[in-house]
């Protein structure tokens, strides 16, 4: 198989370019973002969450208004107002060579220029790398935080932490303020977390661990995505030092990487790269979930 490229239209996202090698496929904004909108088998269903009606949205005075339009982003943590939720509605630039495609919207009025750089292989992976660069006159303190949103219907497999670090902590947990440890939607246990998303929960939830394991696996329906990532380091990160974090409400569920938080030079590029797996299951979706967790 090869990787071909080409421009489309996607619903209501307008122009796009499109990434495919014959068996799975990726569909990335143009005209707004970017965003990767669509990733999955050609002729199958979107793994990635679609924000069709613009529902989910930030005013942020003085700046406009702020969509989430769904699937793959990059922002800096960490989040906050007006810089998290600077609207990023105008055109991209993008670039196609030897399979892999870059997207590269205007440099930011926070003098940051994001980049997502994605390869598609010849099997059913893709790797994206999140890119930030300071592009201001003095140092910048932040952290490259990549946030999936994925569709609606589904549970995420979150692995913890079991190295046996003796009197010393092993485990990072962080909960945001409206979270409640009870949710229905979410089961820790000692080797893994779990989090459900459900279309009639009145709140959102949201959690962060410090993930070793470098990969969470999300089941919804017949389609298993599987996204890895680098290990946690000793190192600071974000909100109580979590690598990564989850955050779901009535519509999504969100799958959130989050880079070392440090200060960047002038003309320095924070990179944060992960791979996309897609398979397909022939079970029930709770039968390959608990399948996935009985190896952990």
């Amino acid at each position: 198989m090869s990787v071909k490229c080409y421009e489309t239209e996607y619903k209501n996202f307008g122009k796009c370019q499109c990434l495919e090698n014959g068996s799975i496929k990726l569909i990335a904004t143009t005209d707004v973002g970017p965003r990767i909108v669509f990733f999955g088998f050609i002729d199958g269903k979107n793994v990635l969450f679609e924000d069709i009606d613009r529902n989910f949205y930030e005013m942020n005075n003085g700046y406009g208004v702020w969509y989430a339009y769904g699937g793959h982003r990059i922002w800096c943590a960490p989040e906050e107002m007006p810089e998290t939720y600077l609207p990023d509605n105008s055109k991209v630039e993008s670039f196609f060579d030897n399979g892999t495609l870059t997207l590269r919207p205007a440099r930011t009025k926070f003098d940051k220029q994001f980049e997502l750089v994605i390869t598609m292989g010849d099997d059913n992976t893709v790797t994206i790398d999140n890119r930030i660069t300071n592009c201001s006159d003095k140092p910048s303190r932040f952290s490259p935080w990549s946030v999936t949103g994925l569709a609606a219907g589904g549970t995420e497999i979150v692995p913890l932490c079991r190295d046996d670090n003796g009197y010393l902590p092993n485990r990072t947990m962080a909960l945001w303020s409206y979270s409640d440890i009870k949710d229905e939607r979410f089961t820790l246990t000692d080797r893994y977390a779990l989090l459900k998303q459900d279309a009639k929960a009145k709140k959102p939830f949201k959690t962060g661990f410090n993930v070793t394991e470098k990969q969470i696996v999300y089941v919804n329906g017949s389609n298993i995505l599987k996204v890895s990532f680098d290990g946690y380091e000793n190192v600071e990160y974000p909100d109580f030092c979590c690598n990564f974090e989850t955050y779901t409400n009535s519509l999504f569920l969100e799958c959130e990487i989050l880079g070392k938080l440090r200060s960047y030079k002038p003309g320095e590029t924070a990179s944060l790269k992960e791979t996309w797996e897609l398979s397909a299951s022939d079970k029930p979706a709770e039968k390959a979930v608990e399948e996935i967790v009985s190896k952990l």
